[in-house]
């Protein structure tokens, strides 16, 4: 979206979008407070484009494969372990189907640390136990199960590989074995894998799954082997890395560095891929204030993270697209409230921040495991990220506008071309105000869509007052969106606005 520079002051607002006096005049019937938010799409810009799966998801191995994660809090105990035993998640449900179709086109990336250790076996059933060196088994039919689930929600396959002792040969160093048999079970099935990392988060490779003492320089020549392959197995696989974590300006002395691991592999990746957190979960032995998730120094987490892996991206691999290939709220399962609606304003302004920043995708942990999950794990029934992911899908296309004003405290704002509709443009509204309401002017006649609850750590939330939920069938619901006219709209505290408006030429 185009804006404009601050000229005054209106109680809490600022100007964001100026258009001439007469102009505006003509379109609210009033003059609009010197300093108020302006929204006017005949002025925006285009300043980018994201790739068409940009909101995309994560499935852990582990869920596919059955075994330990992290215990949801509901479960309580969480003192005694913080995980729990679980079946494989089932990739046929219908609803669950359905729910990720609506999301698409996706990619579904299949890792996660147990990915690190998991034996992918050639047979139809896994056998009792996995073989030395590996800590969990895939069996052919958990991987058709995958694949069927992709096609059926026009997810396209991401996936990293086992890097474990049972992975190598005597010396210590990896071999292809085990991710040769993945890729040619794959195409015996009929899928594809479209893009891959070597392993999960190699900063963290002591807990990992890698052998005792694994390093950098051990990273590096197993990288390279493991890029050669692929070159030659699977050309038309992406190759992403490194998918590295936790790296900060000032390092601690825990982990592998990222620019030690990218000095030692060499050039040559497709995609550059990081994961973000912004805090750990109570599991980890963090414990927030909840309420400051909605606080501008909270959200701004997600740019210090990317600019501390585009730092290395250019010093590295300049030019290539960025990847955020896993993230959440929070590490370790998800914060208690992750479930709730007063995470949507860190989800969505998360969309909304990496698609400006030129992001291209971006991986939310998980789509239905544990407290971060879209959905709930057991009865897949949407949560609030759900409903907002759905809005994203529907309104904010591949096109970025342009925002020239920094969002001011309290209230940030982002805008893409319509996916569907021609000229159109779709406005992000968000207020993160838990008791003041904010005002913007529209130039125009828009299509308004707000989300709130009556709490904010609510599982409930409302599209313009009325609770989304699922119909008969487990059908959506229809999204109806409510006429704003031009001039003043009210934006309520603690709530989340898209607008649609037409006749943006950028969006043409």
């Amino acid at each position: 979206m185009h804006t404009g520079t601050a000229i005054g002051r209106c109680g809490n607002l600022r100007i964001v979008s100026m258009i001439g006096a007469a102009l505006l005049v003509a379109a609210t019937g009033r003059a609009a407070c010197a300093s108020e938010v302006v929204i006017a799409p005949s002025r925006m810009k285009a300043i980018g484009t994201v790739d068409a799966r940009f909101q995309s998801y994560n499935i852990e191995m582990v869920e596919v494969t059955g075994g330990r994660f992290w215990k949801p809090y509901a479960q309580d105990r969480m003192q005694h372990d913080r995980y729990s035993d679980r079946p494989p998640i089932d990739l046929a449900n219908p609803r669950l189907r359905k729910l990720a179709a609506a999301l698409s086109p996706a990619y579904i990336r299949i890792s996660g640390t147990w990915a690190n250790a998991t034996y992918v076996a050639d047979t139809e059933s896994a056998p009792s136990a996995p073989p030395a060196g590996f800590n969990t088994v895939l069996s052919r039919a958990q991987w058709r199960g995958v694949i069927d689930f992709a096609r059926a929600a026009d997810a396209e396959i991401v996936t990293s590989f086992a890097i474990s002792p049972g992975s190598r040969d005597a010396n210590g160093v990896w071999m292809p074995d085990q991710a040769q048999r993945l890729i040619d079970a794959t195409r015996s099935l009929g899928g594809r894998i479209a893009a891959a990392e070597f392993m999960n988060e190699p900063t963290l490779a002591a807990n990992n799954g890698a052998p005792p003492g694994y390093d950098a320089e051990a990273y590096g020549r197993d990288f390279r082997i493991f890029r050669t392959w692929i070159r030659r197995s699977s050309p038309e696989t992406l190759l992403l890395g490194p998918g590295s974590v936790g790296d900060s300006p000032s390092p601690s002395a825990g982990g592998i560095r990222t620019r030690d691991l990218l000095a030692a592999m060499g050039l040559g990746l497709d995609r550059f891929s990081y994961h973000h957190y912004g805090t750990l979960s109570p599991r980890c032995g963090v414990h927030d204030d909840p309420m400051q998730t909605l606080s501008d120094d909270w959200l701004a987490r997600t740019d210090a993270t990317l600019a501390i892996y585009r730092a290395l991206r250019d010093a590295f691999e300049p030019g290539k697209p960025i990847w955020l290939t896993e993230t959440a709220d929070a590490a370790c399962g998800g914060n208690p409230w992750d479930a709730t609606f007063l995470d949507t304003f860190r989800y969505l302004d998360q969309l909304g921040r990496l698609a400006k920043a030129g992001v291209q995708v971006v991986m939310h942990n998980t789509l239905a495991a544990s407290d971060y999950g879209l959905l709930d794990e057991w009865s897949f029934r949407p949560r609030p990220n759900y409903w907002a992911a759905l809005l994203w899908r529907r309104l904010m296309g591949a096109t970025v506008l342009e925002t020239e004003t920094a969002s001011m405290p309290g209230f940030h704002i982002y805008a893409h071309c319509h996916p569907a509709t021609k000229g159109g443009v779709s406005v992000l509204l968000i207020n993160t105000s838990r008791n003041a309401p904010h005002v913007v002017t529209l130039a125009g006649p828009a299509e308004r869509y707000t989300l709130q609850a009556d709490r904010l750590q609510s599982a409930t939330v409302r599209l313009n007052g009325e609770p989304l939920r699922l119909a008969a069938n487990d059908d959506l619901p229809r999204l109806a969106a409510r006429t704003a006219p031009a001039g003043r709209l009210r934006l309520p505290p603690a709530s989340i606005t898209f607008l649609v408006m037409p006749d943006t030429a950028a969006c043409r």
